[in-house]
């Protein structure tokens, strides 16, 4: 029997694994640089939406121009902030992953549960993201620091992006330290 997943024998590989844990853990999440690549790709499939849909969707319905009080709050502006967030949340709540993170085999994990829930979705996705592009996207400079490569927006929502190959072994060690 591997004593890897026999809960009742201590091994040499299970208390490799449950000693290692983090250090396993900071392999298993995707860090910094891939996530980085990934989102610079969602910029561009999100940009190509504003070109070929919106912007001429505003000038068909001749809202080009419009705006409420400042120009921050254009027609434009507005659009481009609605396709950007419904971007991340529809394809996170659909997929677990937007086409970026879907190129490099990612997806994102809850550590609340199997599945990531509505509130987990919008707090990562909406609130989270907009907090750390508010300053700057500083806030996601916090991905190369964390245990799991967590970014603020990760903290807030209790998630992760995990690389896919990884998974199965990482829910035996998260399963196996919830039983010792």
């Amino acid at each position: 029997m591997d004593t890897f997943t026999n809960h009742h024998e201590e091994g040499p590989l299970a208390s490799i694994v449950t000693k290692q844990k983090d250090d396993l853990q900071k392999l298993l999440y995707a860090g910094f640089g891939s996530r980085f690549v990934a989102y610079i790709i969602d910029l561009i499939v999100i940009w190509s939406v504003n070109t070929i849909i919106t912007r001429p969707l505003l000038r068909l319905l001749n809202l080009q121009d419009a705006q409420l009080w400042v120009p921050m709050f254009s027609a434009a502006n507005i659009m481009t902030s609605i396709i950007f967030f419904l971007y991340f949340i529809l394809m996170t709540k659909f997929f677990r992953a937007t086409l970026g993170k879907m190129i490099f085999g990612l997806s994102v994990v809850s550590f609340k549960g199997e599945t990531l829930s509505n509130s987990q979705i919008i707090f990562r996705e909406c609130i989270g993201r907009y907090i750390s592009m508010a300053v700057l996207g500083i806030p996601y400079l916090v991905v190369a620091f964390t245990k799991r490569h967590q970014g603020i927006h990760d903290l807030f929502a209790d998630t992760s992006v995990i690389k896919n190959k990884f998974r199965q072994l990482n829910t035996t060690i998260e399963n196996r330290n919830q039983t010792v």
